[in-house]
This record gives C-alpha cells, sequence and structure tokens, in this order.
C-alpha cells in the first residue's frame, strides 16, 4: 500500500489526533489533582518512550519510591487506555463497535 494514500493518511491523522486528546485529558486530571509537575516527569515512561529515565531514578526525584512510581505509571496507564474507550466511544454508533474500532485504531498506528 501506497503510504502516501490520502485515506491512510487520513486515518493516521485521525489516530494521531484522538491519541493526542486523551494525552490532554489526562494532564489536565493530572492538573486539576495537584499532580501535574509528577504528570510531566513520567509522562515519557507512560507513553514506553525510549530513554525515559529508570524508576529506580526517577522515583526519589519525586519523593517516591521505585514500587510507588511504577504503581503510579500503571494507574495512569489504565487511566490512559480508560480515556481512549471513551474517545472511541463518541465516534461509534454502539458498545460493540469500541473492540472493533480500537483493532482498527492499533492496525493504523502500527502500519
Amino acid at each position: 500500500a501506497d503510504p502516501c494514500d490520502p485515506e491512510q493518511l487520513f486515518e493516521r491523522r485521525w489516530a494521531l489526533t484522538l491519541l493526542d486528546t486523551v494525552l490532554q485529558r489526562l494532564e489536565k486530571e493530572a492538573a486539576e489533582s495537584g499532580r501535574a509537575n509528577l504528570f510531566l516527569q513520567i509522562k515519557g515512561a507512560l507513553l514506553g518512550e525510549r530513554g525515559a529515565v529508570p524508576y529506580a531514578e526517577l522515583g526519589p526525584q519525586l519523593g517516591l519510591s521505585e514500587a510507588a512510581l511504577t504503581m503510579t505509571v500503571l494507574r495512569l496507564r489504565r487511566r490512559y487506555r480508560e480515556l481512549v474507550r471513551e474517545e472511541i466511544a463518541h465516534t461509534v454508533g454502539s458498545p460493540v463497535e469500541i473492540e472493533e474500532e480500537l483493532r482498527h485504531l492499533f492496525r493504523v498506528l502500527g502500519g
């Protein structure tokens, strides 16, 4: 398939926009709970970016143990997944379609 195909470009932009919207919602939630700085510090780890500071090193900088930081990241990842589902639910006609749309999202981003 042509990577410059207009439909593929549109779908990829849609997927990236959806994920960016979710990340912004998660960041807003963190700010509202007084954890904006924590969120900014662990955003890379949350997204699984390579080169993120190891938890053992980052935890003490944030006043957290490595285990507490690990749990915090896991909870944020879980919330991120929930928000992705919520955003997708706004774009489909029934709850059954959410799983199908999630699979499509991953295919679009993976290819």
